[in-house]
This record gives structure tokens, sequence and C-alpha cells, in this order.
């Protein structure tokens, strides 16, 4: 699309990796527009990746790899950004709320919005484009909701929505002609059945997270998520990543133990573990990987015997072999069976 100026028009748009991102990416592609993927990075993703790297995280998996996909098939260029400390303080603190977890949705998006303006602005882009649909997400694509984000992030009439544009008052480009509003949609609600229409229409497959999700809106893991926040004032990447892993215990004096649940799991906190907590690794027979911070000193041993009785494999003869894993230094030690784990069933937070 050109100006009367005949200058190509460019726009910033908001690219998941899902279907939705993808469809409205698809729409104003076809209009002539220029444009420029910007994508967020989030420890709280839904999409899964397996363990196998030194990070406990596997390239090329989850809805980044995705983005990236879709940004290569349609030629548009693709920058990441990782939501970091600036969007941990919003998680602890939202100016907006919360929904019925630990999810600051309204406030997310502000922030989400303010970053693609900047990258708006640093390109010499025109508007945002995303793939909201009005009345999708119940917190934060409210019709009233959409106003207060983009209010609040700078962006009042730059965001365009073409899934449910015509459900919406006129934007800046839809005002200004950069697009045609008539070849946009008025998709409303949580139904995907037209989203998936068009995919079949356009060729569009290996979507595999249609509608994206984020596990601060689940009530059990927004346990784990609290608790980290209540404890440890400047979470790290690993911490958050840690999240994903294991049962989690919060014991009476405030340590913090994570159990490994299969093998996946073991290897996973072992390997986000390292440095950071100490990992007792079970040697010759079937038991947890068990990683507990703040201990200090000699091993827990008591408590230690009484985590790997509770979640060893039954029928397990003690005495346990493990390893002890602080940062570089490892040991051996040898674990007499306690079956008093009621301070262990306590102590769960989930």
């Amino acid at each position: 699309m050109k100006t009367h100026a005949g200058e190509r028009v460019r726009a910033v748009i908001l690219l998941s990796g899902g279907l939705d991102s993808t469809l409205a990416a698809r729409m104003i592609a076809d209009q002539g527009i220029d444009l420029f993927a910007l994508h967020f990075t989030s420890p709280f993703c839904t999409c899964s990746r397996p363990a196998g790297t030194a990070s406990g995280e596997a390239p090329g998996a989850g809805c980044h790899s995705q983005a990236q996909i879709v940004s290569g098939r349609m030629g548009i260029p693709i920058r990441t950004v990782s939501k970091g400390k600036e969007y941990i303080d919003i998680v602890r603190n939202p100016r907006h709320g919360r929904g019925s977890a630990m999810n600051p949705c309204i406030d997310c998006r502000i922030f989400t919005l303010r970053k693609a303006k900047e990258y708006m602005e640093e390109i010499g882009a025109r508007f945002l484009v995303t793939g909201e649909v009005v009345g999708q997400r119940p917190m934060s694509q409210r019709v009233d909701a959409l106003r207060v984000i983009e209010k609040h992030s700078g962006c009042a009439g730059l965001v365009l929505r073409p899934l449910s544009a015509r459900h919406l008052e006129p934007t800046i480009p839809e005002r200004e002609g950069w697009v045609d509003r008539e070849k946009m949609l008025d998709i409303v609600g949580r139904s995907r059945k037209e989203q998936i229409r068009l995919a079949e229409d356009w060729s569009i497959g290996d979507y595999p997270c249609p509608a994206g999700g984020c596990l601060l809106t689940d009530k059990t893991f927004s346990v784990k998520v609290r608790d980290l926040l209540d404890h440890c004032p400047s979470p790290d990447m690993a911490d958050l990543r840690l999240l994903k892993v294991g049962r989690h215990f919060r014991m009476p004096d405030g340590r913090k133990v994570i159990v490994g649940r299969d093998e996946a799991e073991n290897r996973r906190l072992e390997a986000l573990g390292r440095g950071k907590l100490r990992v007792y690794v079970a040697e010759g027979f079937p038991g947890p990987s068990i990683g507990i911070n703040g201990t200090g000193g000699e091993a827990p041993a008591e408590l230690l015997s009484r985590f790997f009785t509770r979640y060893s494999k039954p029928g397990t003869q003690p005495p346990f072999r493990v390893r002890e894993v602080d940062g570089a230094t490892e040991r051996e030690l040898f674990l007499p069976a306690d079956p008093d784990f009621s301070e262990v069933e306590r102590a769960l937070l989930c």
C-alpha cells in the first residue's frame, strides 16, 4: 500500500504464532501493507517445550518457533521480545487488577502495546495490528477493556483488529484509507469456527496454539507463582521456568523443595536447578530428583529421607543412594527410610 506521496505504509503486527494473529497478518499483507512482526516470549506460555538442552528448553519448539515459521513463510521480518523483570513487576502488582487467578490481563496487554508502539516509531510504521477478537477473552477483549488498554498504552486509534474490525469503531488506518474496512471481518465471541474455515480456505495449517494461552490463568499454577513472588523479591528466568517442573513444597522454615514427577522432569530439574538449588539425584533406584534451596551447611538428611521415602517407587529398599549436586560440586549420600512424611504432605503447594 502506498500513500499519496508514493511511500509504502508499514505496520507492526503482534504475532503470537497462533491462528488468529496468523490470519490477521495474512489479511493485512494482502492489502499491500509492509508488515513487521513483534513476538513476545513468556515463561508462562502454555505451549510446551520438551527438555533436552542445558537450559532445560529445546530449541525449535513452542509458539516462538511457530511465530518464526509464520513470519518466514510470509516474508515478514520478526523481532522477539522477552517478558523480563518489568513484566514480573506487573504480575506482582497489576494496576488494573487480575482475573480469577494471577493473570494481569489488562496490564499485560498495555505492556505489549507500549512495546509495540516503541517498535512502530523506531521503524517508521503507521499503525499496529493484532489478532484479537472481541469477546474471545473475558477480561482483556471486551470492548470497554480494549478502550482502557488503548488509552493507557498511548495507542488510541492505532490498533487495527482485522478479525473484529467491523464490530468496532474505525481506526486511523481505516479512516486514512491505508486499509479497506470493507475487507475486514466482524467476528465476535469465543467460537473459532470462522477462523478455522478461513484457515482451510487459505491453506493455513500447522497452528499448534490456535488460541494461545497463559498459565497465569490457571488457579493451581498461580499458587506456585504467588508463593515465589512472596518469597523471592527478584526472581530470574530460571526461577520462573522451574515453576513448570515437578511438585512444589514450601517448608515451615521457608525452604523451597521441588520434586520431579518423571524422568523428563528429573532431567529438567537437574538442568534448571544447577547453580541455583542443591539437587539430589536418585542413583541406582527408581526415585525422583529433588531440588532444595536455602539449605546451607550439611545436606538436610532427615528431610530428604522423608521425600525419597514418599516419592520413590513403592518397594524401593533403603538406604537410598543419592548424588548431591551443588553447583560444580558433587558428593554421594546414603539416606535411611523415614515414613513420617506428614510434614511433607502439609507443605505441598501443587
